[in-house]
């Protein structure tokens, strides 16, 4: 063989006798196998090996045993997004005739998935509020056959029935999944109140540096892992490993970053109800809070690190308000390392339509912060700056 045509054999891994610190990254595609007796060993769990990335790859796993470290959980699957992650639990799972209830004030993609897309493939499916346990045991069918829940809602900060509405699902044989997206491990772990599947969408706070796109899912009971799993390989929601090495970076940090965070939120919270022209500053922990006392039974001083708020003035003082505050990004995301800003009514819930937001509590003056590790006092100046312009 010619040294030429021998550069497209591939080269083995250098043999050490230290490990490196850092984890690698391993973006390969396929993995060789010695022998088809080898291969049928992999697919049928005897011996621990990769195929095909699609099916999963190193990277992957290393950071879905970090968070199922963090959740209580063995198991847990990571995605190519949140979204990935809630779609592979409602139609993993989920068959024609079934029918799934969820809070109605879920994240916007999530509504638009029951709404839109869930009927179509013969599914069911209603919204009730989370907060009031007669209404949503009210909105349970006989063919109910999974419950779908934010213990904080996106973006009205309202606190769920946990409770109740898992005493409801557990008496009546009901899956219930919570996305933890907004709670985190660090504020609530679902899996000690009932849950029997968790979702995160791990581009947020767990990642923290808007460069990552993925999500992770885990369920109590292994056997409803299969049909997730199997449902996600077979529609490609394969995670890439640079984004989950970049992930697994952002957690050794998430804890200081959620605590720091957390801190500057109740601050931040309590200096926007002090401003004029500020009608409405809702986070957990406050008094003032339509749920503070269930708030305070299920996530004790933990308030999170978002923050929303309402000003006056509608659509034109909302835009005023960005432009005054060219150094908080304005953007459709949450928990990045730095403070963003996201306006509901033209992002995330902006396929509603007015009197539906307005249902919710979503005017055009209503905004959702995101907020970060910088100093408080340097958020609090600029947010007074910024919404002083509002005004003006």
């Amino acid at each position: 063989m010619s040294e030429r045509s021998s550069l497209v054999r591939r080269m083995p891994w250098p043999e050490s006798a230290s490990r490196p610190v850092g984890t690698p990254i391993q973006p390969s595609v396929v993995y060789a196998s010695p022998d088809p007796d080898t291969l049928d060993a992999q697919y049928e769990g005897r011996v621990a090996g990769y195929a095909y990335a699609r099916e999963g790859h190193p990277n992957a796993d290393v950071l879905a045993r970090k968070i199922d470290q963090m959740e209580g959980a063995e198991g847990g699957l990571v995605l190519g997004s949140g979204m990935a992650a809630v779609a592979a639990v409602l139609m993993g799972l989920c068959k024609s005739g079934d029918h799934v209830l969820g809070g109605d004030q879920l994240y916007g993609r999530s509504l638009r998935l029951m709404r839109e897309d869930l009927p179509r493939f013969g599914v069911a499916t209603s919204l009730a509020d989370p907060t009031d346990l007669a209404a949503f045991e009210a909105a349970i069918r006989p063919e109910t056959r999974l419950i779908l829940l934010e213990v904080v809602s996106n973006p009205t900060l309202r606190v769920a029935d946990i409770a109740g509405i898992a005493a409801l699902a557990r008496a009546r044989g009901i899956w219930l999944v919570i996305d933890n997206t907004f709670t985190t491990p660090r504020g609530f772990r679902p899996f000690e109140h009932g849950a029997d599947i968790v979702i995160h969408s791990v581009t947020k706070i767990l990642a923290g540096h808007s460069d990552a796109t993925l999500g992770y899912v885990a369920a109590r009971d292994e056997g409803l892992m299969t049909p997730i799993y199997d449902f996600a390989v077979t529609t490609g929601m394969t995670p890439s490993p640079f984004d989950c090495w970049l992930a697994e970076r952002g957690l050794y940090s998430f804890e200081l970053r959620y605590d720091r965070a957390e801190a500057n939120a109740e601050a931040l919270a309590a200096h926007l109800a002090g401003l004029a022209g500020v009608t409405r500053v809702l986070y957990p922990t406050r008094p003032d809070h339509p749920d503070h006392n269930r708030a305070h039974t299920l996530l004790g001083r933990r308030g999170g690190h978002m923050v929303s708020f309402e000003i006056a003035g509608g659509r034109a003082a909302a835009n005023r308000l960005t432009r005054a505050a060219p150094d908080i990004a304005f953007a459709p995301t949450l928990g990045d390392i730095g403070t963003t800003l996201s306006h509901p009514a033209s992002s995330s819930h902006r396929g509603l339509g007015a009197e539906a937001r307005a249902d919710l509590g979503i005017s055009e003056g209503f905004f959702r912060v995101s907020v970060g590790v910088e100093d408080v006092a340097l958020l609090c100046r600029e947010f007074e700056a910024a919404i002083a312009a509002s005004q003006a």
